[in-house]
C-alpha cells in the first residue's frame, strides 16, 4: 500500500501545477478584456458626447488660441462638419479646428456708420424699421455708391437684427431677392445696407403710376410678369427652408417694373432649419407686431406658419397688385374684425378687371385646408404658362413689346 501512495503523489502534483497555469492564463486574458473593453467604453462616450454637442447646435470646445473661425461662405448646409480624413495631420486639425454654426452672423467691426451716408428719400417706414434711399459719402460700399439703407427702430434688439442678417446671408444671391452688402450692429442705430432700388415700394409705385398703368391694354401681362418673379423669390426662400412670413406689395421693391422686382423686408422671416417647432410664441394680445391681414388662418386657429402661409400671402400680394395697391378687406376695422373674419371664411374679392387665371390663383392661394394650396413651384409653372400664352410670346428674362416700353420708358 505504501508504494501504491508514493506512485500517485506525484500525478496529483502535476495535475494541480497544469489547473494554475490554465488559471493564470485565463485571469490574464480576463484582465486585458477588462481593460480593452474600459478603453473602447470611454472612447464611445467621448464620440456620442461629441455626436450629441454637434446635434443641440454646441461647437466643440478647444483652446482658444488655437482655435480657427471658418467663415460662412456656404449656407447650403448648417454645421461645417469635421473631415473623416484618417491622416495624423487631418486629425490633428479637426481637434484645434472649432465647429460653428453656418447661420450664426459673426462678429463684425462696424463697416459702415450713419454718418457714412447721405439720407436721400425715405422708401418706407415700418414697425421694425425705416427703408431709405442713401448715398456714400466717403468711398463705396462694395462697389456700391448708392444703396438702400435700413435703420432700426428704437426698441429693435441686435439679436433680431443678426437673425435678419444671417437669414439675408443664408439667401445669397438671387435676382429676385434684396441683397444685403453690408450691417452695422455694434452702436445705435442699428442698420443694414443693401443694394440700390430705383422706384421704392411696388405699392407706392403702383399707387403713383395708377392713372398710367390702368389705361395701358398690356396691364394684366405687366401684371402677370411682376406676380412671376415675384414667385420666383418664394420659391428661392422655399429652397432655402426660409419663411418670409411679412409677403405684401409693401415689402416688394422695384428697380425696372416690371422685370426687376425684389422681395425684401426679412424682419419676421423664420429659418425652419433653426426650429423646433413651426408655432408662434408670439401671444395673442400681442398679434399687433403681425400683418394680421396678410396672414392665414391656421395662425390664428393654432399659432401655425409653414410655406403655404407665405402662399396665402402671395394670394393678397395679387389682391394687391390688382387694386393698385389698397387694403386688404377694405370694410373691417379692428383687428378682432380681421381675424374673426378670416378663420369664418371671408375673403377678398377679386376686381372685375382681374384676368381670370389670376383670380383662380387667388382662389387656389385661399383654399382650406392649407395642404391643398399650390406650391410656390407649381405657382411659378402655372405664371409661365400665363406669360407664355398672352398675345405673342414674351421673353420674360429681359425682354418686353416695344408698345410697352415706349409706354413706360420714363418710369
Amino acid at each position: 500500500m505504501s508504494s501504491l501512495k508514493t506512485t500517485e503523489t506525484p500525478k496529483c502534483a502535476a495535475l494541480d501545477t497544469n489547473h494554475y497555469i490554465l488559471i493564470g492564463i485565463s485571469v490574464v486574458t480576463v484582465l486585458i478584456t477588462l481593460l480593452f473593453g474600459i478603453v473602447c467604453f470611454k472612447k464611445y462616450r467621448s464620440l456620442s458626447k461629441t455626436i450629441h454637442q454637434l446635434g443641440r447646435g454646441k461647437s466643440v470646445t478647444v483652446p482658444a488660441e488655437d482655435s480657427t473661425p471658418l467663415s460662412p461662405t456656404s449656407p447650403q448646409s448648417l454645421f461645417v462638419m469635421p473631415s473623416l480624413d484618417s491622416s495624423a495631420e487631418t486629425r490633428q486639425h479637426r481637434q484645434k479646428s472649432s465647429v460653428r454654426l453656418m447661420w450664426r452672423a459673426p462678429q463684425q467691426n462696424p463697416q459702415i456708420a450713419r454718418t457714412d451716408l447721405n439720407l436721400i428719400q425715405l422708401i418706407k417706414a415700418g414697425r421694425e424699421g425705416a427703408f431709405y434711399k442713401a448715398r456714400m459719402l466717403r468711398g463705396t460700399c462694395k462697389g456700391h455708391s448708392f444703396v438702400t439703407c435700413k435703420i432700426a427702430k428704437e426698441g429693435v434688439t441686435s439679436k433680431q437684427m443678426e437673425t435678419e442678417v444671417s437669414i439675408m446671408r443664408k439667401l445669397v444671391y438671387h435676382k429676385n431677392v434684396l441683397q444685403l452688402l453690408d450691417w452695422n450692429m455694434a452702436e445705435e442705430p442699428f442698420m443694414l445696407i443693401m443694394e440700390f432700388v430705383s422706384h421704392g415700394t411696388l405699392r407706392s409705385f403702383l399707387q403713383t403710376h395708377h392713372d398710367k398703368l390702368s389705361a395701358d391694354a398690356e396691364i394684366q401681362n405687366l401684371f402677370a410678369i411682376t406676380s412671376y418673379h415675384i414667385a420666383l423669390a418664394m420659391e428661392h426662400l422655399r429652397s432655402k427652408m426660409v419663411v418670409h412670413c411679412d409677403l405684401a406689395l409693401r415689402n416688394i421693391l422695384v428697380s425696372r417694373f416690371p422685370w426687376e422686382i425684389k422681395v425684401a423686408e426679412f424682419g419676421l422671416a423664420k429659418d425652419l432649419t433653426r426650429m423646433r417647432s413651426r408655432r408662434s410664441t408670439t401671444k395673442k394680445h400681442q398679434r399687433d407686431r403681425v400683418p394680421l391681414r396678410w396672414y392665414p388662418p391656421e395662425y390664428f386657429r393654432n399659432s401655425y406658419y409653414s410655406f403655404k402661409g407665405d402662399v396665402w400671402a402671395f394670394g393678397i400680394v395679387l389682391w394687391e397688385m390688382q387694386t393698385f395697391g389698397s387694403l386688404p378687406y377694405p370694410n373691417l376695422e379692428t383687428s378682432d374684425q380681421v381675424v374673426y373674419h378670416i378663420c369664418a371664411g371671408t375673403r377678398n374679392i377679386g376686381p372685375d378687371s382681374c384676368r381670370p387665371e389670376i383670380l383662380q390663383i387667388m382662389k387656389d392661394c385661399w383654399v382650406e385646408p392649407y395642404t391643398a394650396r399650390p406650391s410656390f413651384s407649381e405657382l411659378v409653372r402655372t405664371l409661365e404658362s400665363i406669360i407664355e400664352d398672352d398675345a405673342d410670346y414674351v421673353d420674360v428674362v429681359d425682354q418686353r413689346p416695344k408698345s410697352v416700353a415706349e409706354e413706360f420708358s420714363t418710369l
